[in-house]
């Protein structure tokens, strides 16, 4: 049983010695079951929830059947995935698998570095479906050319703007396609009573406290600014934050803040609440275009006459077009810890585990859930969800926990969610990659998550009109002073071995 003690540590407390007395059956049962085939596999998996609240055992049920498994899962809100997954990460209270989205975390990458997981780069061509992970997305999820666990498969960039279609068609406005004509829209969602009420009770951009899914990081490539780090002919590093397109994109934002056109509580905004406030018509603008089937369910018995329109393409005024990418197409490890997964072969059926997944019928499974249940395809081929409040009960917080998301492609029957998906596949022509993802940096993995709240605070601060540009470019130099120079050394170090 002490698989099953792993993932209720949360919950109880219990005897070190029944722990200890425990531990020596369950390991020989888990053994039996891996030289077994035939015998279900029982498996932990420490996991990120992105719901309210954890999904029923309805798909759970047929995933194990599907896979010939037993899965305890232990859900880590994501709201407090980092300290979480960190503290599991010191304590060694894992699972056997566990979800590590956080990639630029200098706990992650040092746990990952430190040789607490295994290496799974040599069996990937072993499985038909993880054989089929590009080399480009095995490259910019390992470290130092080393793969510490099966990467979950995105799009390149998914990032984008979500605006009230309705609200721009009553204002007369366009979709807009420049930088100037996203800051008129703003303004006028502020000013010019957008839902018609008489009241002064909208504003331009709803937004939170997260730098990098905040609007401030799709503004700021929009204007050019590199994803993390630029890197010049000769191979030197600077970093997005000491750049002219970082501190045009400030100014933008703080312009923005000035004036109400974004809402003034981002700072201390949580996702949740900065999706409700879209969904209850006080904001117009939202960031992160694959969130807009969300959005339309919020609103739907709050907003008569909701249209919504996603929004890729947006140029400083040059009709070039950029989006960050997140990760390069990698959304994070499903890691193999050596203290859970004591043999190859027991890697290799967790492995074949994440590997079924991957097949066509666990994807519906976990992304639409039951055929004519919680979903169905219509005349014209296209997914639509059935029963909303079930799906979102029974399979939403699955449809996080995909390996890949880009293995199948269906066509939604809403006509919002399909062209926002159309788009974010576009999103691949114009997506800047981040040039550190592969390499590996030490004193950012010991430094890096502390040294980067010095530069977030300065930015919040500069935006709010608490900081001037001096006070920015002195945060920047104390970045510098603290270890940020350190960084930059050792990144450009680690790119040129790979130049060579």
């Amino acid at each position: 049983m002490k698989k099953r003690w792993v993932s209720m540590l949360a919950c109880v407390t219990v005897l070190s010695t029944l722990l200890s007395a425990c531990g020596g059956d369950k390991e020989a049962e888990k053994n039996a079951a891996v030289a077994d085939e035939n015998a279900p596999l029982e498996l932990t998996w420490l996991n990120i929830l992105h719901t309210a609240s954890p999904p029923t055992d309805t798909i759970k049920k047929l995933l194990e059947e599907y896979t010939n498994t037993k899965i305890t899962f232990n859900w880590v809100p994501d709201a407090s995935k980092e300290e979480r997954i960190t503290t599991a990460l010191a304590s060694g209270e894992l699972a056997d698998i566990v979800t590590l989205t956080m990639m630029t975390n200098s706990s992650v990458r040092s746990s990952l570095k430190s040789g607490l997981f295994w290496d799974v780069g040599p069996y990937l061509d072993d499985y038909d479906n993880l054989a089929k992970i590009a080399p480009e997305v095995r490259a910019a999820a390992s470290i130092e050319g080393v793969l510490y666990g099966v990467p979950f498969q995105k799009n390149l960039a998914r990032s984008g703007l979500i605006m009230r279609k309705d609200w721009l068609d009553k204002l007369g406005l366009p979709v807009p396609t420049t930088l100037d004509e996203v800051y008129e829209v703003a303004r006028a969602f502020t000013e010019d009573d957008p839902d018609g009420n008489g009241v002064d009770d909208t504003t331009g951009f709803g937004d939170r406290n997260d730098l990098r899914y905040s609007s401030f990081k799709t503004l700021s490539s929009y204007f050019g600014t590199p994803n993390g780090w630029k890197v010049d002919e000769s191979g030197k590093f600077t970093p997005e934050f000491d750049t002219q397109e970082y501190m045009d994109t400030l100014n933008f934002s703080k312009k923005l803040y000035e004036n109400g056109y974004l809402a003034q509580d981002f700072a201390v905004t949580a996702k949740t609440d900065q999706q409700q406030q879209f969904a209850q018509g006080k904001t117009g603008i939202y960031t992160g275009m694959v969130d807009i089937s969300s959005l339309r369910t919020l609103a739907q018995d709050l907003q008569e006459g909701l249209e919504l329109v996603p929004v890729n393409k947006i140029s400083n005024g040059d009709g070039e077009y950029h989006i960050w990418s997140e990760g390069s197409g990698v959304g994070g490890l499903m890691a193999f810890p050596k203290s859970e997964v004591k043999t190859e072969a027991e890697l290799k059926r967790l492995l074949q585990f994440i590997n079924d997944l991957i097949d066509e019928e666990a994807f519906m499974l976990m992304t639409g859930g039951i055929e004519g249940t919680h979903y169905e395809f219509d005349e014209n081929g296209a997914y639509k969800v059935l029963n909303t409040e079930l799906w979102q009960a029974d399979v939403q917080p699955f449809s996080s926990s995909r390996p890949s998301e880009i293995s199948y492609t269906l066509k939604d029957a809403n006509p919002e969610k399909q062209l926002a998906n159309e788009l974010i596949r576009e999103n691949d022509q114009y997506a800047v990659f981040d040039p550190t993802v592969p390499l590996d940096s030490a004193t950012n993995n010991e430094q890096g998550t502390e040294l980067q709240k010095i530069i977030t605070d300065a930015t919040f601060k500069y935006i709010m009109g608490q900081a001037t540009e001096d006070d920015f470019k002195k945060a920047v130099q104390t970045w510098k002073d603290s270890g940020g120079t350190k960084i930059t050394e050792e990144y450009e170090a680690a790119y040129k071995l790979t130049q060579k």
